[in-house]
């Protein structure tokens, strides 16, 4: 690793991390500050297929060791884990700040969910409980356990570089588990770094691979076809539905059962007897918090018709009170730059949808630069790519409506009572995450017990997960694997059932068994007189 001075800290190079080796192999790639791009954060190679390849051996040799290594002594590392991010949390905050254009608050939560999910699988490590069976013979018990997969790759995205990789990584090597992980080439620092926090915490050479590069044509498209030659055991993901449709494809030819935590469209009801107050500053948190750039951002508020217009007035004073800007120079904002170009593109593509669709524009101007500005915004809007807090007023059933943007834009629908609503909320191809603001008992478990979403929030927002929780979704947000608490242990393990026969003899089940037959039946009727 070298570093040099930049604009707002150190530039690094590094390189992967192969069998607890660096290894500078690639052509160099560059990550820039997202907020100013003349920062450069981070030079780093680009993995090959070969050396994706070496870095899928190396754990296949580390898995030989580390599966056997009792899961209390794995746990260990997972504790001491815990004490190191603790006291690295205000580094990696600032370094997530630079690197992808949080908010220092959003970053700071971003690194105290790998915490929490640290802490709560390091306690697994005494808890990976398997049963005791009764057998339907003498003299024999039935046991289960919890055996490792085996080789892992993940590829996460790079909008929650430390707390999402932490819901893989952090099951997969306590279960006993060994990595090849592709981080997000947006995130390339914060991933080099936290894989070395990993080994100070303990961690043995070769448990732990990162390869850097991009998806398509690049490193994550190395990974998936790896899968082919059999070097994966398992495989997560969390990305675009489209990529996850193709590598659940490859996944299943190889039989293997892929974590797949993918878009979202998510819908957030206001029912005619709701806390305004609350649920416009929900709406307003769901919509725009990380600039949008969450899978759980809300992208439909359904309105109940009474009190559409005074929730549209209100909401859109929030809207407009709305700080953008550089959160390195003023972490007062609510949200930074896009994280990437693509993101940019494809929300300035929203504008022209929208408008071809004859949706209402209701606030909002495309990118903030010096010739159209944002009055609300801190800093040169020059230095990244930056947009205006975007309000719709769209139909059911059209693109607006249907498809995930990744950006700070939310849609607003009228809908007239919670069976409209439901039917509303149901009708896009995504069923991740989910909210409704009510006061009334009944509506509210109707919407509980009638979208189809993995979460639901009630008189909350859209977005937050906590880490002994699960999250996932279902319909076109994921196939039914669930990440955080004990529900992601039947990712990273199969069960393993034992028989153990004491009696010295073959016991056949079903055919050796020694079934009671019922007595003779008593006629009651005729006791009874009946």
């Amino acid at each position: 690793m070298r570093k040099a001075a930049g604009k707002y800290g150190n530039t690094l190079e590094f390189g992967h991390l192969v069998g607890g080796e660096e290894v500078l192999e690639g052509p160099l790639l560059e990550r820039r500050n997202p907020s100013d791009r003349e920062d450069v954060v981070a030079r780093f190679p680009e993995a090959d297929k070969d050396l994706v390849r070496k870095a899928a051996l190396k754990a296949r040799e580390a898995f030989a060791e580390w599966s056997r290594t009792p899961a209390p002594i794995r746990g260990q590392v997972l504790f001491n884990l815990v004490k190191i991010l603790e006291r690295e949390k205000p580094t990696l905050t600032r370094l997530m700040v630079r690197e992808v254009g949080k908010t220092p608050k959003e970053a700071a939560g971003d690194v105290q969910e790998a915490i929490d999910t640290a802490l709560f699988f390091a306690s697994e490590g005494r808890r990976l409980y398997g049963q005791t069976v009764p057998s339907e013979m003498r003299d024999k018990e039935l046991f289960t356990f919890r055996r490792p997969l085996g080789v892992v790759g993940i590829i996460t995205a790079g909008n929650f570089p430390i707390a999402v990789p932490s819901w893989k990584l952090i099951p997969a090597v306590l279960t006993g588990n060994t990595v090849v992980w592709k981080p997000s080439e947006d995130a390339p620092t914060l991933s080099f770094v936290f894989a070395k926090l990993f080994e100070e915490a303990g961690l043995p050479p070769g448990v732990l691979n990162v390869v850097f590069g991009g998806g398509k044509g690049s490193t994550g498209q190395w990974m998936v076809e790896l899968m082919d030659e059999g070097l994966f055991q398992k495989f997560a993901f969390t990305g675009s539905t489209q990529v996850g449709r193709w590598i659940g494809e490859v996944a299943g030819r190889n039989l293997i059962r892929p974590t797949l935590e993918l878009g979202g469209k998510n819908p957030l009801v206001v029912m005619r007897d709701a806390d305004l107050d609350l649920a416009v500053e929900g709406a307003w948190w769901s919509a725009f918090a990380t600039g949008g750039q969450r899978c759980t951002s809300a992208g439909n508020i359904l309105v109940d018709a009474p009190i559409y217009e005074e929730f549209k007035r209100r909401f859109l004073e929030r809207v407009e009170a709305t700080l953008v800007g550089n959160p390195l120079l003023h972490p007062e904002v609510t949200y930074g730059p896009f994280i990437n170009e693509r993101f940019f593109a494809r929300w300035q593509e929203h504008y022209r949808v929208g408008e071809a669709e004859g949706a209402r524009l209701l606030f909002g101007r495309g990118r903030i630069t010096r010739e159209n500005p944002y009055p609300r915004f801190l800093g040169d809007p020059e230095a990244g790519l930056y947009g205006w807090p975007t309000v719709w007023e769209v139909r059911p059933g059209t693109r607006l409506f249907t498809e995930e943007v990744f950006g700070p834009t939310i849609n607003l629908v009228k809908v007239d009572g919670i069976e409209e609503a439901i039917a509303v909320a149901n009708s896009t191809p995504y069923g991740l995450s989910s909210a409704i603001y009510t006061n009334h008992r009944h509506w509210a478990y109707l919407f509980k017990v009638g979208i189809r979403a993995g979460m639901t929030s009630i008189n909350n927002a859209t977005v937050g997960a906590e880490a002994h929780l699960p999250f996932g979704g279902v319909k076109a947000s994921g196939n039914g694997g669930r990440e955080s608490g004990i529900w992601v242990l039947e990712e990273y393990t199969y069960w393993h059932a034992v028989n153990e026969e004491y009696s010295g003899r073959l016991q056949l089940a079903q055919m050796d068994t020694g079934y009671v037959s019922p007595k003779a039946p008593t006629p009651w009727g005729e006791v009874l007189g009946l």
